[in-house]
């Protein structure tokens, strides 16, 4: 398996951010559609800590990624200097 370039890090960085996005937005909808009975209340709220939970994942591999990223960015930065 070979490295992946700093650019498609980048763009599964932004992939991940999408995603928080949708979950929450899904999420967000999905309470909207419960109808007010009267474990509407616990439903939603169930609804609303998977999606954080969710989230909280996604941002974590982000954040992952950012960090493998600039370590690329640095071993690339450290090769340029020293073939100068």
């Amino acid at each position: 398996m070979t490295t992946p370039t700093t650019a498609e890090l980048l763009n599964a960085i932004e992939v991940l951010n999408k995603l928080g996005e949708r979950i929450n937005l899904h999420a967000a909808r999905s309470v909207r559609q419960i109808p007010n009975i009267g474990l509407a209340g616990h439903f939603a709220g169930q609804i609303g800590v998977n999606a954080m939970e969710q989230t909280r994942r996604a941002e974590a591999v982000a954040e992952q990624l950012k960090d493998w990223r600039n370590e690329l960015l640095q071993q690339q930065k450290r090769h340029v200097s020293q073939s100068v």
